[in-house]
């Protein structure tokens, strides 16, 4: 005999509030339910057997809707009663409520997760709805132009899409409706979609010590398109940093995140997202970056599922092939191995994706700001071509020089350049701590370089940056 699973449930006798199991089981995959065995599978039989097979069909049938088959099983010498739900195509509930079975246990659906359920039930997917109330003229040219570029330009969509009416192009893609463009149109290609949804804009936030330190905040509004260069876009001149560097002679100026693998975190957090739920936040801290959208994962999935090659299974299927056509993400459940192998070629430590609060976080540590800050202890990072540039772990510059007492005032200022060279944003603690001298005689090293034209100060007193003159 099985134990209880997703399937099965054991009841010593029957009580009416079993009426629960029996909308749980219709809502999911169906299931039985055994009247007479105990929690532990001790077959304890059932009383007024005849009766019982009478009533509870009955009290099924008329509070639920369900017509369940019922039968009479001999067990141990004992009478046991199975009840078997068919999964049903219809939402099942009981006094109202809508329950569903998962794993062994029975879930109440609320709020977002009912409505995402009954139109699930209903075969229908959120983005389909037509939107009441916008019209094409609310569909942005732009963002449809903007679309079609980088579809033709990844080669998913041929040149002559460029000649299509806006209606057609909205047509082709499943997102209009008797002349009324869907919930998804208007969230992918909107003027404005926050107009009717509020909620699509992302929230970006910087702290410092703790959560209730809020040092400055944005929120990205638009359509969902084209929201991802805006949010890159404010990423790079507000939150996040380029670290200088030269390869060779030329000049480097890359985000501390991997670009592309930040795109990809940010266009999966989009895509996935359950969109009649809440915002998709950013919280930008000294030392990691923490990325929530709202939406549990598919059904049998783990965040070890989403790490292995597995199928994709979008909550937004039409508004995930948009966002595939256009080149944004992969249509095979690549985008997480892609992710993580733009970290380990960075050699940076990978970001970790956890289910939490009915939804997924992303964690994306800030190795290089926090080494670059003056962190005691930076990250050493090894770099893997021709660079010509010092390594980020400061130990490793004093280490080449000579014997602090045996430097002279020319060979400490060269060091200096050196390490302003890797690290613009360095620390004149940072810089004290390397040279083992006091922050006044750094200060002093660094007007000489400046008054010498070696060395130029960027932005304000405290704060702002140095820059090496070549």
């Amino acid at each position: 005999m099985n134990h209880e699973n997703r399937n099965i449930e054991h009841k010593r006798i029957w009580k009416d509030e079993y009426l629960k199991w029996v909308s749980g089981f219709a809502n999911a995959q169906g299931g039985k339910i055994y009247i007479g065995i105990d929690d532990d599978l001790t077959i304890v039989g059932v009383e007024n057997l005849h009766k019982q097979l009478e009533d509870i069909p009955n009290k099924i049938i008329n509070n639920t809707g369900v017509f369940p088959e019922t039968n009479h099983l001999t067990m141990e010498g004992k009478d046991v009663i199975e009840i078997v739900i068919e999964p049903c195509g219809m939402p099942i509930s009981y006094r109202g409520v809508y329950y569903y079975r998962s794993g062994a246990t029975k879930q109440e659906f609320r709020g977002a997760a009912l409505h995402q359920f009954l139109l699930k039930k209903m075969g229908l997917n959120w983005e389909d709805i037509p939107c009441d109330g916008f019209t094409l003229d609310d569909i942005d040219d732009g963002a449809i132009n903007y679309f079609l570029d980088h579809a033709i330009d990844e080669g998913r969509m041929d040149n002559e899409s460029r000649k299509s009416a806006k209606e057609d192009v909205l047509y082709n893609l499943g997102l209009i409706k008797d002349g009324v463009p869907t919930n998804g149109a208007v969230l992918l290609f909107g003027k404005y979609p926050q107009r009717r949804f509020v909620t699509s804009s992302f929230k970006i936030g910087r702290f410092g010590a703790d959560d209730a330190d809020l040092l400055s905040q944005d929120q990205i509004e638009g359509n969902l398109i084209q929201m991802t260069d805006k949010i890159m876009q404010v990423l790079s001149s507000k939150y996040l940093i380029r670290p200088i560097h030269y390869e060779g002679l030329q000049r480097k100026e890359p985000l501390e995140i991997p670009e592309d693998a930040l795109r990809e975190i940010i266009f999966n957090s989009i895509v996935h997202k359950l969109q009649f739920g809440t915002w998709n936040q950013m919280s930008i801290y000294d030392d990691h970056i923490r990325l929530w959208n709202e939406g549990v994962l598919p059904e049998d999935y783990t965040v070890e599922t989403l790490m292995s090659k597995h199928t994709s299974k979008p909550r937004n299927p039409k508004m995930a092939q948009v966002f595939y056509r256009a080149g944004f993400i992969e249509a095979w459940g690549r985008g997480y191995e892609k992710i993580m192998k733009a970290f380990d070629k960075a050699n940076l430590m990978r970001p970790e994706f956890t289910v939490e609060q009915g939804g997924v976080t992303a964690v994306i540590y800030r190795e290089i700001f926090m080494s670059i800050r003056g962190d005691k202890h930076p990250i050493q990072t090894d770099i893997k071509s021709n660079q010509n540039w010092i390594k980020t772990d400061t130990e490793s510059i004093q280490n080449d020089t000579k014997p602090i007492q045996n430097r002279t005032k020319s060979e400490e200022r060269t060091i200096i350049l050196g390490a302003i060279k890797n690290n613009p944003l360095i620390t004149m603690d940072a810089l004290s701590d390397l040279l083992k001298i006091t922050k006044s005689s750094v200060q002093r090293r660094l007007d000489a370089l400046v008054k010498e034209g070696r060395l130029r100060h960027i932005g304000p007193t405290k704060g702002g940056s140095w820059e090496v003159i070549e």
